[in-house]
């Protein structure tokens, strides 16, 4: 049975249920190519070099050249390797470790699938390192479980289990449960290898359990076909035939090449089992013609063709027999298949012995019984290290159970003894509680009366310096505009001011509006904060949302200005904060920038990740401020009223509400300016993580 593999191309085809009307269909599609993954992947990169700005070191070109190299792997060997070798190249030239990885990764596979499985390991364990180097986890879950997949073949049981069990680690770290189905798969098809049916079941029961969670057709169909040739071997045919049929109807319906030959050659091995050999040939027949006009597979090739030889010794055809078993032979070899060696031996060992070749057949069976021996002490130890490793793990878990048991033991005692201690003391409490029961209901009420006068005195204080302040402002910074729009109104009504004349006045009043508006809003915010107090809510929010929904209130003013506004976010930053208060602070440092900024001036917004927070920096090419004006801009105390470069008048409130709401949110706020040159203003707000926080 094969092992699963990860990151595989699916090539497909249509396929039909009748015999003949089957093979015409295949000659058909065959003759006019889908557009399979590979059509695609080629078709995109004639795209990109097409264009004006290709270049072949592009990081997208060799990616796609990657991509391009697995989708050749079980379709033309050769092109994986000299594709992955071109992808190497371009990686070495420009450092790019990624491509470099994908590159080791298909050239180790070509070589697994070429039987050199010394360079294919060396190849691997390159990559792992490089993989573990720069934390690119699904990249060494892919190469872990190639290694694995080497070291089974060389009949290395126990190191391939134990790399395994380091993918599933990894994987469930990450929460890869594609892989999780995958590695349990294979661990399940060691313990099948070996016949050990039962342990090979209950990983299978975790595989599926997985696929349930996975919800995808193919894989559960993948793990189906495994689990069939896993029943066949135990002798349960009826069970095998129900898994192999379920895969067949996914893999015919999604046309995916390799699984379904697999699958046509696991159903033709489950009628040879019970010596149906018509049948068995039928199947064989599918899987052999896939794998001549599509696939390059020669490890599942090989039990294919003994599979074949098998039927036609059953059918008396002794010279397709050999033929068929002589080609696995020889692809046993090439790739160094011990096991093919093994069947293929033992087929043309029955093959000549029917023909009464009894010299011929003696040299098969030696050679089967020389290499059965050899992979029988081979398995043996396997067996043995798995069983070691089973033992050790059941142990370690018994181990495990004890020191529990014993700390819970522990913990009991601890529980006894301190419920004990408590029975004491709330007697002795209960007896001093008793006669102090009336001096301390007094001392109590008369606290919490001391309190409240205290807790009240100290609103009625803060109360006080609110209303002085906001007094003070509107008596000095909006009594002024009011008074000034109230008079023009009075002239106007009067009949000392005619029409054309007010109307020459009304872009001056707009903005003496849009200003008092504004100020009104930092006054409402700000006495909230004060009197009533904020509760801030916190949420997912984007970044960008708000800096270009302020833009755009404020283009007008800006425009006025012939003042240019440029948002230079990285793309879609998201922040986990209050959504009003983070506007108010953008709109009050954004409308402070434009006041300050001479006609003609330039204000930038960026920001930029630090430590888990987006730093947001507003930049102006304003007249800046001194080093005086920089300590006292956020204080509380202060009431600093100034005039921006058109003698825009402000409430001297908004940089100590920009610091109230920036501190609510968790954040900091600061200044760096110099004059004449322009202001820079910082603040930081939480970046928003994948698992949302909980509002404070």
């Amino acid at each position: 049975m094969p092992h699963k593999k990860f990151n595989l191309s699916l090539f497909k085809f249509q396929l039909g249920k009748v015999a003949i009307l089957w093979c015409a269909l295949l000659m058909s599609s065959l003759g006019h190519t889908q557009l399979t993954k590979k059509d695609s992947l080629s078709y995109k990169l004639k795209r990109l070099q097409s264009t004006n700005r290709f270049n072949t070191k592009d990081t997208t070109h060799i990616n796609l050249l990657s991509d391009l190299a697995y989708s050749y792997r079980f379709v033309n060997s050769d092109s994986l390797n000299a594709i992955s070798q071109r992808v190497l190249k371009y990686s070495t030239d420009i450092e790019y470790t990624g491509g470099i990885i994908k590159a080791l990764s298909g050239m180790a596979n070509y070589n697994s699938d070429q039987g050199n499985r010394e360079r294919s390991m060396a190849l691997f364990k390159e990559a792992l390192i490089l993989t573990e180097e720069t934390g690119n986890e699904i990249s060494e879950l892919d190469i872990i479980n190639g290694l694995a997949h080497d070291y089974s073949y060389e009949g290395n049981y126990a190191e391939a289990l134990n790399l395994y069990l380091k993918g599933i680690d990894v994987a469930r770290r990450i929460d890869c449960k594609e892989m999780l189905s995958i590695l349990n798969e294979n661990i399940a098809s060691l313990y099948a290898d070996q016949k050990d049916y039962k342990n090979a079941l209950i990983f299978y029961d975790t595989v599926q359990r997985i696929n349930r969670k996975l919800g995808n057709d193919i894989i559960d169909a993948e793990t189906s076909s495994n689990m069939a040739s896993l029943y066949k071997d135990a002798k349960n045919f009826d069970l095998a035939m129900f898994n192999i049929n379920k895969s067949i109807n996914t893999f015919e319906k999604n046309k995916v090449y390799d699984w379904l030959a697999y699958a046509y050659e696991v159903k033709g091995s489950i009628y040879l089992e019970q010596e149906k050999y018509q049948w068995a040939l039928y199947w064989y027949d599918q899987s052999n013609m896939l794998h001549n006009q599509q696939l390059d597979d020669d490890r599942e090739k090989i039990n294919l063709m003994n599979g074949m030889a098998k039927v036609y010794l059953g059918l008396g055809r002794d010279s397709l027999s050999m033929k068929y078993a002589n080609e696995g032979l020889e692809i046993s070899r090439k790739i160094q298949s011990l096991q093919g060696q093994i069947d293929c031996s033992e087929t043309l060992y029955k093959v000549y012995k029917n023909n009464e070749e009894h010299v011929a057949a003696l040299n098969y069976l030696e050679s089967f019984k020389a290499l059965s021996d050899s992979l029988f002490r081979d398995k043996n130890k396997q067996s043995l290290s798995l069983l070691e490793t089973k033992i050790q793990y059941e142990q370690e878990k018994q181990q495990l159970i004890a020191i529990n048991e014993a700390a819970l033991a522990k913990q009991r005692n601890y529980i006894y003894f301190t419920v004990i201690i408590l029975l004491i003391l709330s007697v002795i409490t209960f007896v001093i509680r008793r006669s102090e029961k009336i001096q301390k209901k007094l001392n109590k009420e008369l606290h919490e009366k001391t309190e409240a006068v205290t807790e009240r005195e100290s609103q009625l204080n803060e109360v006080n310096k609110t209303k002085t302040k906001l007094f003070s402002i509107i008596g000095h910074d909006l009594r002024g505009p009011i008074g000034a729009l109230h008079g023009l109104l009075k002239l106007y009504t009067d009949g000392e001011v005619n029409k054309d004349e007010f109307v020459s006045f009304i872009p001056k009043l707009k903005i003496d509006v849009e200003n008092i508006s504004f100020a009104l809003n930092n006054l409402l915010s700000w006495g909230q904060t004060q009197l009533n107090g904020v509760v801030t809510k916190p949420k997912r929010v984007s970044l960008d949302n708000l800096v270009n929904a302020n833009i755009q209130l404020l283009s007008e003013i800006a425009s006025g200005k012939s003042i240019k506004i440029i948002n230079q976010l990285p793309e879609n930053p998201q922040i986990w904060a209050d959504q009003n208060q983070i506007d108010i602070v953008i709109r009050n440092l954004l409308s402070n920038a434009i006041k300050f900024t001479p006609d003609n001036g330039l204000i930038t917004i960026e920001a930029a990740e630090k430590s888990g927070m987006w730093q947001v920096t507003v930049k102006d090419t304003g007249i800046g401020m001194n080093k005086e004006i920089q300590k006292k801009i956020f204080e509380d105390s202060s009431n600093i009223t100034t005039y921006g470069t058109n003698n825009e008048r402000g409430t001297g409130l908004g940089l100590s509400l920009c610091k109230e709401m920036i501190l609510k949110n968790k954040g900091k706020i600061w200044v760096e300016s110099v004059p004449r040159k322009g202001t820079s203003f910082f603040f930081t707000v939480p970046k928003a993580e994948k698992r949302y926080q909980q509002a404070s």
